[in-house]
């Protein structure tokens, strides 16, 4: 359990360095992704995001756990 909670706080760490290129990134503005706006209101729904980032990351942990 220590291990784990070890390696999850250091990918937040790199994350968290890794910031300003990430956020450079076209994420959360792909075609499919859902913006309502309106006078008072606005609604963000990222699907083609969430998809995105779920095929990589299965991806990553598939080719990790081999």
């Amino acid at each position: 359990m220590a291990k784990t909670l070890i390696i999850i706080g250091l990918i937040l760490v790199a994350a968290g360095l890794a910031w300003p290129w990430l956020a450079k990134l076209p994420l959360g503005r792909l075609p499919g992704d859902i913006i309502i706006r309106r006078e008072n209101f606005q609604l963000y729904l990222p699907i083609t995001t969430c998809i995105v980032v779920s095929l990589v990351l299965s991806l990553l942990l598939r080719l990790l756990g081999k």
